[in-house]
Parts: C-alpha cells; sequence; structure tokens
C-alpha cells in the first residue's frame, strides 16, 4: 500500500428535507401526520431521505480503513478546523460545495451526486457508483490510468475599510436585505456615480451559469420587448471557472436628478477592482452564493472593496475521456 497523500478525509454533508421536518415537528410520526393533513405525500420525502442515507454509508465504507474519516454537517462547516492534509468530500447539491469550498484553504474537494435523477450537478461529477473507484486515485496519488485532475477556481473576496472580509465561491450580492431600493456609490477605474438600484451582483467564473445568466436573461428580454435586438456573449456568458476576473451587473438601476445609470455592467480585475460606499442608513447587506446568513453589514458610510481572491478553491474532477 503507497503513502496517502492525505491524513484525514472530512465528509460534508446537509440535512434531508425529512430531517428539517422532524426537527420542526420533533418526531417523524408527527411530521408525517402534518403533510398528509396538508394533503402532501410523505413518501418521496421518506425516499429522498433514506436514499441520502444509503449514499453516504456507501461514501463512508469507500474510504479505506488506514484514512481518518468524519462526517460534519453544512452548519459547522464555517466553524470546522480544516487541516492541511485533509481530503474533503461532500455529498449533496452544487450549493453544498460552494459553501464548503470558501472556507478551506486549498484543501480539495470530491464533490459526490447522491441523487443523480434529481440534480444536474454542474460541480458534482461523481456518484456512488464511481466514488469507490476514483478515491484511490485521489486518496495515493495514482496516476496510472491519469482519471483525475485538479481544477483550480477563483474565488471573489469583498473587503471592507473596518478590516471585515467575505468570500464568495459564485457570486456576491450588494443591496438592500428587503424591497426598497438600494442606495450607493459605485466606482470602478476613474468611472464614478450614485446609484439607486435592486442591487449589484458579482459573479465569478464559476457562477457565471447561475445568477448570472437570470441577469442576462431579463435584460434581454426587455431589450427584444422595446424592439431591439440582443447579440449574446460568447459562450451565453459562461467563463472559465479560473477565470481571474469578475463580471459585475447593476439590476434595475433607476435615473434621476440625484442618481445615474451608465456604470451598469462590467469587468472587476486586481488592476481595476469594484468599489462601493454605502448611502443606506439601515438594512444595507452584502452576502455570498445566495446564503443570506454569509453576510456583511453594509450601511452609511461603509465602503467596499470587491476584486478576486489570492484564496483558491480546489475541484477533483475526472479527466475527460478526450483528454485520455
Amino acid at each position: 500500500m503507497p503513502r496517502a497523500r492525505y491524513e484525514n478525509v472530512i465528509i460534508v454533508t446537509r440535512n434531508t428535507e425529512l430531517d428539517d421536518l422532524v426537527r420542526r415537528f420533533n418526531t417523524k410520526a408527527q411530521a408525517k401526520f402534518y403533510l398528509q393533513q396538508a394533503g402532501q405525500s410523505f413518501d418521496a420525502i421518506e425516499e429522498a431521505h433514506d436514499k441520502h442515507q444509503a449514499v453516504l454509508k456507501k461514501v463512508r465504507q469507500a474510504i479505506p480503513n488506514t484514512i481518518k474519516s468524519q462526517t460534519i454537517g453544512r452548519e459547522l462547516v464555517p466553524r470546522f478546523m480544516f487541516g492541511d492534509d485533509d481530503l474533503v468530500i461532500t455529498v449533496g447539491q452544487d450549493g453544498l460545495v460552494s459553501n464548503t469550498a470558501k472556507y478551506l484553504y486549498g484543501q480539495p474537494i470530491l464533490a459526490v451526486n447522491p441523487d443523480p435523477e434529481r440534480f444536474d450537478g454542474s460541480l458534482l461529477p461523481f456518484t456512488t457508483d464511481t466514488v469507490e473507484a476514483q478515491l484511490y486515485p485521489a486518496l495515493y496519488g495514482s496516476r496510472e490510468h491519469e482519471h483525475l485532475y485538479m481544477q483550480s477556481v477563483t474565488l471573489a473576496q469583498a473587503s471592507m475599510a473596518d478590516g471585515q472580509t467575505l468570500l464568495a465561491f459564485n457570486d456576491f450580492f450588494i443591496g438592500a436585505n428587503s424591497h426598497v431600493s438600494a442606495r450607493y456609490a459605485i466606482e470602478i477605474g476613474d468611472r464614478r456615480e450614485n446609484h439607486s438600484s435592486s442591487g449589484i451582483i458579482v459573479s465569478t467564473g464559476a457562477g457565471s451559469t447561475g445568477w448570472l445568466q437570470s441577469v442576462y436573461a431579463g435584460a434581454a428580454g426587455v431589450v427584444e420587448a422595446l424592439g431591439g435586438k440582443v447579440t449574446p456573449p460568447p459562450d451565453s456568458g459562461r467563463r472559465p471557472w479560473d477565470s481571474e476576473d469578475l463580471v459585475y451587473s447593476v439590476r434595475e438601476p433607476f435615473p434621476s436628478r440625484a442618481t445615474q445609470a451608465s456604470i451598469v455592467h462590467g469587468i472587476v480585475t486586481r488592476e481595476a477592482p469594484l468599489k462601493v460606499t454605502s448611502q443606506m442608513p439601515t438594512n444595507g447587506i452584502i452576502f455570498s452564493d445566495g446564503i443570506e446568513a454569509d453576510y456583511l453589514e453594509f450601511n452609511s458610510g461603509a465602503e467596499l472593496t470587491i476584486e478576486t481572491a489570492a484564496r483558491k478553491a480546489n475541484l477533483i474532477m475526472p479527466v475527460p475521456e478526450a483528454r485520455h
């Protein structure tokens, strides 16, 4: 047996819908009764839970006995002390990968799709049918068949003038935590203006197929409805995961006597970071990857800089057949 490249395997998972229901109603029987009274099926929820547990069991069994392993829930990730010699396996949807990666310091992630029939899983290249075969070369560095490679993923970083920072795997939202307009000053390069809008989305390459796509779709729909013609961006706006720049887009900017609307979309680089100064007395917020619990307050006078992070995420990926 060769020497393992990693001393520990940390399995990260998250609650199933049944777990959340039991937490809410105290017992499985009470959760079932509540759903049945509401005319909803409990069988599908129970089946999905059982399938998830079976996948977790199979992943644990695939780990060699000589390697220490531990399973933690998503809610523990921000406080968990990952070691330099840890290999992280996520068992869940794409969001679990993104919300785990930003708390790591280079430790690789091997992402398992627990239910390929339900989840597309663009970040989930492995299933229980393939994880056992791929785990050995991941752990021991075997290149006999060159099955795997390490995909670097660029993260975005939000830095406040007071020293607070936040990372994003997919995207940041900067705005108000309610339906009122966000007020702020925006600056990129030598351009600066005051805004009233529904907020700003800043996307990484990995996030370019997510929230940013909905922004593109809405903008294109409005232009076409007004009789304009839209030329789609190359590859529908998809960008490489390791792209060293970010894309920002302002949602519904409102021009008025006090606000402008010309800085609405563009590229953020290390040489030209995006700078935003809050003009919101209360309810200003910055959150990442669609998780509002991962946030910083962004109220009047707060100064924010968005740029690519020095830290990278590393995903273990199977080599495409064409590259064998």
